[in-house]
């Protein structure tokens, strides 16, 4: 049998807002995380262990690689039944495991860790239902290309049809 890898909970509770503004104050706790942790050593380390194979000074294979690295390493599990949870991004990456919001703050970080600006898009498809889905997009060669780690696509994919969209 095959199990994830074991390692020690450690909660934060904070009480967050309800609706849209508990969402905006999610997507700022995500920044802060992501510009805290792209300047530990073991973020900016996991990166170029995963980028070192690829051409120098290619900025395209970079970017495939730290996506595909999440995209494939990384499972998708959803949050705690009714109660959102986010990760540090080295939890997430010791633990193998995120949903949406865990993958895109370790794939920002490992992106903003070697050089490449980001930002956060959220989402939503179904009338009514408000906000639903976040993902990232890198800028590359002046572009904001769609990065969504959840979905196995190639980079440049984005989910079809959103009702409302937000970009940060």
């Amino acid at each position: 049998m095959f199990l994830a890898p074991e390692i020690p909970a450690t909660y934060e509770r904070r009480p967050m807002m309800d609706g849209e503004a508990g969402i905006f104050e999610t997507l700022a706790l995500m920044r802060r995380m992501v510009n805290e942790y792209k300047t530990q050593p073991d973020m900016r380390q996991a990166a170029l262990n995963v980028t070192f194979m690829t051409p120098a000074q290619n900025d395209c294979a970079e970017v495939e690689a730290l996506y595909s690295f999440v995209r494939d390493c990384i499972r998708y599990t959803k949050d705690v039944y009714q109660v959102e949870t986010l990760a540090t991004p080295d939890k997430t990456m010791a633990m193998r495991v995120g949903d949406c919001d865990d993958m895109t703050v370790l794939l920002a970080t490992l992106l903003e860790s070697i050089g490449y600006a980001t930002r956060f898009v959220i989402e939503g498809y179904n009338e009514g239902a408000g906000w639903e889905h976040v993902y990232l997009e890198v800028c590359l060669y002046g572009d904001w290309v769609p990065l969504d780690a959840t979905e196995q696509v190639a980079m440049g994919w984005q989910p079809p049809e959103a009702l409302i969209r937000w970009t940060e």
